[in-house]
Order: C-alpha cells, then structure tokens, then sequence
C-alpha cells in the first residue's frame, strides 16, 4: 500500500513538473531576466496543477484505493488554492515589474484578446476555490453550487488554455503547441468521462428506493435495491456511496453517503442519512418506487482492510455512526468475536440514532457499548461531556493494549480531540483512522 501511495503521488510530481521540461522543447524565446522566466514557470506550474485538478476529482479506483476519496478529496481543496496562489504570482509578477508587458488597459473591450483570456482565467479560478470553500458561509444551494463550480473550472481552464496559446511564449514552436493541445485535450477527455459518460454508465444500471423509515435525531433509513440489474457485486463494510435519489445522474445532483447495511444484506443497500442541510432537509420526501443511482463502492474505512487487529475501537458522534453500523452489522452476520469498544456521542439520550439496535448487538458480539452525552437527562449514570483520555482509559484495556485498531468518525473537534487522546494513550498513528466527515 505504502509503495503505491509513492507511486501515485510520484506520478502526480510527474504531470505537475513535465510543463515544465516541455518549456525547453524545440526553439527557446530569447533570454530575459530571472524574474520574467520564473514568472512564466509560475504560469505552466499553475496550469498543470488545475488541469490534474480534473483528475483528483474523476474518482479514479485505482488512484483512491491507496488513499481514500475523503483524503483525495482533501488533497484536492488544498492543491486548488495552492495552484491559484502560484497563478497569482505569476501575474502578480508581471504586473510589479513587467506592466508595460500587459498592454495599456485592461478593458476587456480594448486589451488584446489573449491577456484578457488570461485575466479571466485568474478570476474565474479564484471564485471556484473562493466559493467552494465558503460555500455555507455563502449560503450557496449544494446543487447550485456544483453547477457552478463546474461551470466556472471549464470555462476558466478554457479561458487559460486560450491565453497560453495566444500569448504563444514558450509555445509557439509547433513541437510545444503540439504538446500542449495534447495535453488539453487528456484533460478534456478525463472531463468528459466524468460528467458524460459516467452517469451514462450509471443509467444502464438503476436502482429503486425500496424503503423510507424514520428515526431518532433526524435520522432516516433510505433503502435501495437494483432495478433490473444484479447490483454490487461487494463492498466492504464502512464504505460509501455517492447517491442520487429522483433526479438524473447527469444532474449533478449526487452526494457521499455511507452504507449503514452490511455487505452480507446484497443486493439491498441502507444509508442512515441526517435530515440536515440543503439536500437532506428534504429527505423524508422520498418515497418508495423513486429511482437511484450510485457510484460506488468508495472509501477505505473499513475493518476489512484491518485484517491483524485483535480488538476494534469506534468513536463516533452523531450521524458518525453509520459507517460504523455497516461494520458492526458485518461482524454480526459472520459471527466475529473479536472484541470491539464503541464510544458513541451525542446531544442527548433520544438522539442516539439506531439506539435499540445496537443494544440488540451487544447480545450478537463482544460490543462494549459507551455512550456519551452532552445533555444526559436526570437519573443518568453513564458517560458525560466529551470524548477525553480519561474517559477512554476507564473502558479500554489497559497497557500493553491488544493490537486495536481505531475508526473515528463525527464532527471534526470531536475526531481532533479523540485523536490526541489516543496518541497520549500511546495507540500508535498507523492504528488510528479517521473519516472526513464532509467532502463540501
């Protein structure tokens, strides 16, 4: 795993610098200054780095596998504001030091056409990353955003495409153009596959809600099974799934959920979804017979891929725990024994979503079952507050510990918290494992 985990991001520096190395292909412009070429170095880098963008996001198996979507995911936000930093600079530069060289205006209407392309591009690119990471705070519809995002990545990948082959600096040997629409034209395939021919795939394949059932917190029950097809062929218990319930697959209109049920209930698949936000505050208007669709299975949070541990660790919160109800479900229905430890925490006590079930499975496995509430109600004599090092030293073996492996999912301070209080228990990095608990 480790190896691969090199290769891929071996294979990324690979895409990122390779513009670079294209640069000095065939006939090279004239010397200039150190600061006009790393300018122009900063301009190929920037562009390399949005176009891999598209891959990062195309949901590529055997890309994620080694990492994880959330984690690609994560990498994803990071690099797009890195990238824009770097095209940033790149005109920042020019624009302290080479302004002669951006023409006398920059009325779209009077510049010349290729500096206001890469004008464009810039500001284009800057609301993309601008609006996807302040999305909420925006009060941006999900669906709306997403129509958006996409909208505003194409046309500003276009408007820099249009620039660097207009300016033609470094590009105006045929060798490089060559390339270069070599290149564009990958990137443009790769967009292609996702947002065309993907759920063209997924169209063939329905599925149908078969199933909507209420419960505490807020927290639905959606039940789907294939319409026509034989469905998964597996997946392992804690992945998930991205969903689209009613409308089209080319709508953009898909979101991550995890699979509550486990890979033993196939072909029927569960999702335990929270009535919250823009999408899921409508969920209780799915009603049995509306079409799905799925992209899945994703993700590498699942006890499957932790084969050696002796023990198993969850501390979730809220609706954390339905990753972890696939797991706890699949152990049950192989008759695994292994001892497991589940820290759950919630608001109060009528918000513990699946509450009777889980009580249910105490008596299927060697399930330690601990919850923590933050509003217990009167006569309460179990756990209170927040997930602590003390809290877990009181339920957990002492040391040595058996090899236990650690699966935390929930709010980001409480996984933050969990985490330090694993490590200040001496549980090694390599046994701790994290859920990003948002992919937008």
């Amino acid at each position: 795993m480790a190896l691969r985990q090199v290769a891929w991001v071996t294979l990324y520096l690979v895409l990122v610098l390779t513009p670079q190395a294209l640069l000095f292909l065939g006939e090279v412009p004239p010397g200039r200054d150190f600061w006009w070429n790393f300018s122009m170095a900063l301009g190929f880098a920037g562009m390399a780095m949005i176009g891999v963008q598209f891959a990062l996001t195309a949901r590529i198996r055997p890309m994620t596998a080694p990492f994880g979507v959330d984690i690609i995911y994560l990498f994803h936000r990071y690099l797009a504001w890195i990238a824009l930093a770097i095209v940033a600079a790149h005109f920042g530069i020019l624009w302290l030091w080479y302004e002669d060289r951006l023409g006398p205006t920059i009325n779209p209407f009077e510049a010349d056409w290729e500096l206001t392309a890469g004008r464009a591009a810039l500001v284009l690119f800057g609301l993309a990353v601008v609006t996807a990471e302040w999305r909420k705070l925006l009060r941006l519809e999900y669906g709306l955003w997403r129509y958006a995002h996409v909208v505003l990545a194409i046309f500003g990948f276009g408007a820099a495409v249009a620039h660097i082959i207009g300016i033609g600096y470094f590009t105006a040997s045929p060798l490089n153009r060559t390339l270069w629409l070599l290149a564009t034209l990958s990137w443009l395939l790769l967009l292609v596959w996702v947002r065309l021919l993907k759920p063209l795939k997924q169209t063939r394949e329905p599925w149908r809600v078969v199933e909507v059932r209420p419960g505490r917190n807020d927290v639905w029950t959606i039940a789907i099974e294939p319409d026509g097809h034989a469905g998964l062929r597996r997946f392992l218990p804690g992945q998930f799934a991205w969903l689209t319930l009613r409308n089209s697959p080319f709508g953009l209109r898909e979101h991550p959920f995890s699979i509550a049920s486990a890979p033993e209930a196939l072909p029927r698949l569960e999702f335990g979804i929270k009535e919250l936000g823009d999408f899921t505050s409508r969920i209780g208007e799915v009603r049995p017979g509306d079409p799905a669709w799925i992209d899945a299975p994703y993700g590498v949070f699942s006890i499957d891929r932790q084969p050696e541990a002796e023990g198993l660790v969850a501390i979730v919160g809220g609706v954390g725990i339905t990753p972890v109800m696939s797991m706890l479900r699949s152990l049950a229905a192989r008759g695994d024994r292994r001892p497991v430890w589940l820290f759950y925490g919630n608001k109060g006590w009528d918000d513990v979503a699946y509450r009777e079930e889980l009580e249910a499975l105490q008596g299927r496995l060697d399930l330690r079952l601990v919850h923590i509430l933050e509003e217990p109600p009167e006569g309460w004599t179990g756990e209170t507050g927040f997930v602590t090092q003390e809290l877990l030293e009181r339920h957990l073996p002492p040391a040595p510990r058996p090899r236990l492996h650690c699966f935390l999912c929930g709010p980001t301070p409480m996984t933050a918290a969990a985490e330090r209080a694993l490590r200040g228990m001496g549980v090694p990095t390599r046994s701790i494992q994290t859920e990003i608990f948002e992919l937008a």
